[in-house]
């Protein structure tokens, strides 16, 4: 199976009409999340891969609204999501979501979860929308075209450092307890200080908000972190690449972005601390 293919060359007219979708999409996807949010009392949860790990019913149907306005949308685009899986396409365009990145903090009441969807022409990251619906913000970015929140233009300021804000920290069961607090150590002792939300995806997006200095998680899939890249790229941030080639799209890997100010001290901190992990 290859789910990735070489880069192809879109028109500005097939960018334009997906871009537009993707946001109406996800205001609709956040929509319904925010319902299933307000009943999650009901809802059937089920454990994934660990007693954190955590998957709803909101998750799934939630999902499954996305690949049917897609389907509709655009048939012969592919399609990689959390919760169902992979269907190939034809068209070189491949749809990356997450239907709500962050359910352990959706299902125990807390506001920070997102809806996120990418999307790669070929290998090439050219879009990403990440809708909040609790904080009813809006994140887009298409490749080229710049990031909004909300639809007014985000721009990065190099002045942030790591000493001046907060960055935020992923930590999962996949990765040593040892090496997280190796991190969270590492950045105290350079004068920063740190947070988690319990959302990837939302803590990208606060990178390209300028709410945060930069974001690190030693291992993610890429429907947590690729509408993030977009954006934060889009910004004027920059992130460590992320291996969607072929089938290593489904593998995961660690998660780095930042702002101008701040990417190369988080990139040194990370560094150290990968080698703790292979030690």
């Amino acid at each position: 199976m290859t789910l990735v293919t070489e880069d192809m060359s879109p028109s500005t007219d097939a960018l334009t009409a997906r871009f537009a979708a993707a946001r109406e999409i996800a205001e609709e996807a956040g929509s319904l999340a925010l319902d299933y949010f307000r009943r999650r009392k009901d809802l059937t949860i089920e454990i994934k891969g660990g007693l954190q790990d955590v998957v709803s019913i909101a998750d799934k149907n939630v999902e499954t609204l996305i690949r049917d306005r897609l389907h509709t949308s655009f048939p012969e685009d592919g399609i990689l999501g959390e919760e169902h899986g992979v269907e190939q396409g034809s068209s070189g365009f491949t749809w990356v979501v997450d239907p709500i990145d962050g359910t352990s903090a959706f299902v125990h009441g807390l506001p920070s979860w997102c809806v996120s969807i990418a999307l790669l022409n070929g290998t090439d990251l050219v879009m990403g929308v990440i809708r909040v619906p609790c904080d009813d913000e809006s994140f887009a970015a298409v490749k080229g075209g710049g990031a909004t929140l909300n639809g007014e233009p985000l721009r990065l300021d190099s002045s942030r450092t790591l000493q001046i804000s907060l960055t935020g920290i992923g930590a999962n069961h996949a990765v040593p307890a040892e090496m997280i607090g190796a991190i969270i150590a590492g950045l105290m002792a350079r004068g920063g200080n740190y947070i988690r939300t319990g959302s990837g995806a939302q803590m990208l997006a606060s990178v390209a908000a300028g709410r945060l200095a930069g974001f690190y998680e030693p291992s993610m899939h890429a429907w947590d972190c690729l509408a993030g890249y977009c954006l934060v790229a889009e910004a004027g941030g920059s992130y460590r690449p992320f291996p969607v080639a072929g089938d290593a799209i489904l593998d995961g890997g660690p998660v780095l972005a930042a702002g101008p100010g701040t990417f190369d001290d988080l990139s040194a901190l990370a560094t150290e601390c990968e080698r703790f992990l292979k030690s």
